[in-house]
């Protein structure tokens, strides 16, 4: 087949496909210029990660499409039903990117706890004649050891943000839709796993006891938020709301408003409504922490990311033939 990796791909996984006899360009196609650009080539394969979209309209001008490939977890940028009812398969690759959101999650925790992120920005204006001052203001940071966390959606990546947070000794619960009692989670100690019961708790609950709240779901329905107004006038004051899913789960107009009020303590933000364009109050905002959509880039992640790419194009062909 011809693929287009239009958001790029890792060598590996491009290696992995070139080896099976594929051809891969991945020189980015402005999404405008897409549906030409794939008929005159005669891509049969997409592959896509957060940037380009794929809706009807390009669908119904790519007739020839044979599949549409996720590099991460979520496929809201794919309009998935409709393309599954022309015939073509669409898939994602949710297996490959959960240690390193929960990575960036841990270290967004770490970084509000002990003032890291605006320390940080700091220490270089004011640190050589401010230093005491500075240190006075830093002074005052917590252990996230016996703190709560509430991790909204208990999915893959969830559940890996609960080892790691259990390894630092923090008390877990989870929220779901699956109607479980509690989900088994295993936490690798010096190479040793431990399976840990972690309670699945009804949200209303979850939000009152939390020190810290991190979410890990889809694009809600009408891009409804989860964390709207009347939620987070629920939440413990001072809590951190850590978001690594997607933009408009937390409502920010209604964010803004409570942490400028100290409901919400810190904000910590890897996705955003207006992608790639995110409102410039909300990054500027000073107990805003924000990262640009980096949850699953790391070189580990992109490369797991792209072997599994490569595992599906092959099932596809394998199927197909």
């Amino acid at each position: 087949m011809k693929i287009l990796a239009n958001d790029g791909i890792d060598a590996s996984g491009k290696n992995a496909l070139e080896a099976a006899g594929h051809q891969v360009l991945t020189s980015p196609i402005a999404q405008s210029e897409l549906p030409a650009f794939i008929n005159a080539e005669g891509i049969e394969g997409l592959l896509v990660r957060s940037a380009t979209t794929v809706r009807v309209d390009l669908i119904d001008q790519c007739p020839n499409l044979k599949f549409v490939g996720r590099g991460g977890v979520g496929i809201d940028n794919i309009d998935a039903v409709y393309a599954r009812e022309k015939g073509i398969v669409v898939f994602n690759t949710p297996a490959s990117s959960s240690a390193s959101v929960a990575e960036l999650v841990m270290s967004m925790m770490f970084a509000s706890a002990r003032f890291i992120y605006t320390a940080g920005k700091e220490m270089p204006n004011q640190g050589h004649e401010h230093f005491a001052s500075l240190k006075k203001s830093f002074s005052k940071g917590v252990e996230l050891r016996g703190k709560n966390l509430t991790i909204i959606g208990f999915g893959r990546i969830g559940q890996s943000l609960a080892s790691y947070a259990l390894g630092c000794g923090m008390n877990v619960v989870g929220v779901d839709s699956s109607g479980d009692s509690f989900k088994n989670v295993t936490v690798v100690l010096n190479g040793q796993p431990i399976e840990v019961k972690v309670p699945i708790i009804e949200l209303d609950i979850a939000l009152a006891q939390a020190d810290y709240i991190s979410l890990h779901v889809p694009k809600q329905a009408n891009g409804a938020a989860v964390l709207g107004r009347d939620e987070m006038k629920k939440l413990k004051k001072g809590v951190v709301l850590i978001n690594t899913s997607r933009g408009g789960v937390i409502e920010e107009d209604a964010l803004i408003e409570m942490l400028d009020s100290g409901q919400v303590g810190v904000a910590c933000l890897d996705v955003f409504v207006n992608e790639p364009t995110p409102r410039i109050d909300l990054l500027n905002h000073p107990k805003v922490i924000a990262t640009p959509h980096i949850g699953a880039s790391t070189a580990e992640a992109q490369e797991r990311i792209g072997l599994e790419i490569a595992e599906n194009v092959a099932e596809i062909v394998s199927k197909q033939a």
